[in-house]
């Protein structure tokens, strides 16, 4: 489209105010978003800001621009293992400021527990080693991420239903989802957070793999006893969470996927026989979910990990394809517009996910329906998502963090970068499925 051109040039000429360097207490350099977040480096965001970048960086500025964003983006990874705590805990955000250490950091270690880095480090990981074709520079912290895997069990898993739950409504991507949003802790389990860890799950077994065979060492008569025993250890973990990674799916599947609807639902999981009397020694609750039935952007999300069925994608697809629910000639809505809470508001802390349209969601749907090659639809998401940030580009001179589907218009965030890099993706990934 002829308007991509201006989209990479701008997004070329602003990414150099996204890489910061080490401050207080981020001892290593870092991307921050862009915009009022001056200073933070957050989980998901900056996964994504490096997933859209990297494939630019050849190009960007001449190449010069490469050295300098590989080192920023593996700043992100440290700084974030730099401040895990003992039990494995690994903050959402580190934001410098009035604290000694993260804020996040010091509610845990009170006793508060709170929702944890979600599942980005080990994607983030994964795709900056696979770019660069080198993983020796993390193979070394396999036992923070396993303790980190560890966190995540014990602490946000439900056995009972297989899936993981958020322990709080803070900080979970999709701020004011309201499938968690207000909901008591620990009571839902979110199709967002699920299908995530599966990606995570299975980035984590690359980096295990691959710090298996560092084990090894490429010695044709074998590795001495100490690498072996560092090799069997990487490829038991390998082996563990490409098994969970499987039981996660079947669990995704078993509980999540509404037949009804033909859609993906978060779930209540706070489900038991509340026994008093007499009156509850019959047949009790024997179910171990209840859908919530909100239609929201991330039930889409199967297809992007690539777990959906055939059927289950098209279904998705007819979903997508509903005027009424999430479509507009921006790309989509991050909630259905029948929903009661659908509503535009420019706020912040929750941001607002309740309809707006947020480049990551265009884009993970965008790639999503190539994933099951629905080829009308990526297009169409790619064309609107163009339309949305060149008219925002020319009428504004700049990107924002998230827009009105209405119009188009942009609701707050000027200078926002991040996630609205994924637009280059986009066009790159059309043209190589032309």
């Amino acid at each position: 489209m002829e308007n991509i051109e201006e989209l990479y040039r701008y997004i070329e000429e602003n990414t150099e105010k996204t890489l910061k360097e080490p401050r207080s207490f981020i001892r290593f350099p870092f991307i921050d978003p862009g915009s009022v977040y001056d200073g933070n480096v957050w989980d998901w965001d900056t996964f994504w800001c490096v997933y859209g970048l990297l494939p630019q960086l050849d190009r960007m500025k001449g190449g010069t621009l490469k050295e300098r964003v590989l080192r920023h983006a593996k700043g992100n990874v440290r700084n974030f293992l730099d401040w895990q705590l003992p039990d494995g805990y690994i903050p959402m955000m580190i934001e410098a400021g009035e604290w000694p250490e993260p804020y996040l950091n010091i509610q845990h270690k009170q006793g508060r527990l709170m929702n944890m880095h979600k599942p980005f480090l080990c994607q983030q990981i994964a795709c900056i080693s696979e770019y660069t074709g080198d993983w020796s520079w993390i193979t070394q912290s396999t036992e923070q991420i396993a303790r980190y895997f560890d966190c995540y069990r014990q602490n946000y898993w439900n056995a009972a239903c297989g899936l993981y739950v958020w322990r709080d409504d803070i900080m979970i991507g999709m701020d004011n989802d309201p499938a968690s949003f207000g909901r008591p802790e620990s009571s839902t389990a979110n199709i967002f957070l699920n299908s995530f860890m599966v990606m995570e799950l299975a980035a984590a077994e690359k980096l295990f793999r691959r710090a298996a065979d560092a084990a090894d060492g490429g010695r044709s008569g074998g590795p001495p006893e100490g690498d072996r025993a560092v090799r069997e250890r990487e490829e038991r973990r390998a082996a563990e969470a490409e098994a969970h990674r499987a039981a996660l799916e079947k669990a995704i599947h078993r509980e999540m996927y509404d037949r009804r609807d033909g859609f993906f639902y978060s779930q209540d999981v706070d489900i038991r026989t509340r026994a008093y009397d007499w009156f509850h020694q019959g047949l009790g609750v024997f179910w171990k979910t209840i859908p919530i039935r909100i239609a929201v952007w991330s039930g889409f999300l199967p297809m992007l990990a690539g777990f959906a069925t055939k059927e289950e994608a098209e279904s998705l697809r007819q979903w997508y394809r509903r005027s009424e629910a999430f479509g507009t000639a921006y790309g989509i809505t991050t909630l259905d517009k029948r929903e009661k809470m659908y509503r535009i508001e420019a706020t912040n802390n929750p941001s607002d996910w309740l309809g707006p349209i947020w480049l990551v969601a265009n884009y993970c749907v965008f790639r999503g329906m190539l994933n099951y090659g629905f080829r009308a639809e990526a297009k169409e998401i790619y064309e609107g998502t163009v339309r949305l940030l060149s008219k925002d580009l020319e009428e504004h001179g700049c990107l924002h963090e998230y827009y009105d589907p209405a119009d188009g218009r942009p609701v707050m965030n000027g200078g926002f970068l991040n996630w609205n890099i994924l637009v280059l993706n986009m066009a790159a990934e059309m043209e190589e499925q032309a």
